[in-house]
């Protein structure tokens, strides 16, 4: 099995099996501890369904001084439900924690966003349909599949 499966495989149906799962944990650990790049942060944010906190690691891409997350596994990924439905409200954790606002962005301005975002997070180019090295107007293809949320101060 090649690398680019394997990746694919562990998110099948856009849900982390139970490998995936199990380094998620660890990730979100190391991430929220700040031991990583400032740029690994863990997302906390209140699950729709238990209404409990829920902590997974996430790569920031920043861009013109702006900080956003992406989203590798499309509209679906449950952080991105549980995002919508907590009002925006999360919190990211990088050594310290810091409460958020994730901004959604209109699909016209998220191409750019999206080629830093690849450039910088090597494990979410087999679930991304697109190159990082390609032309902005690939992107631009693929920019409605993809949520981005700007991270502003809460």
């Amino acid at each position: 099995m090649n690398y680019r499966a394997f990746k694919q495989g562990l998110y099948a149906g856009n849900r982390p099996n139970w490998l995936a799962r199990i380094l998620n944990r660890m990730w979100a650990i190391i991430h929220g501890l700040g031991v990583a790049p400032n740029y690994l942060v863990t997302l906390d944010v209140t699950g729709r369904k238990s209404g409990k906190t829920v902590s997974l690691p996430l790569v920031m891409a920043v861009v013109d001084g702006q900080r956003y997350l992406v989203s590798m596994l499309g509209q679906e990924a449950q952080w991105v439900l549980n995002v919508r439905a907590a009002g925006s409200r999360a919190a990211i954790r990088s050594g310290r924690r810091e409460e958020v606002l994730l901004v959604e962005i209109p699909v016209e301005e998220r191409a750019p966003i999206l080629k830093a975002y690849l450039k910088r997070a090597p494990g979410a180019r087999p679930h991304v349909s697109v190159d990082k090295d390609a032309p902005l107007a690939e992107f631009e293809k693929i920019a409605g599949e993809i949520p981005v949320f700007r991270v502003t101060t809460a």
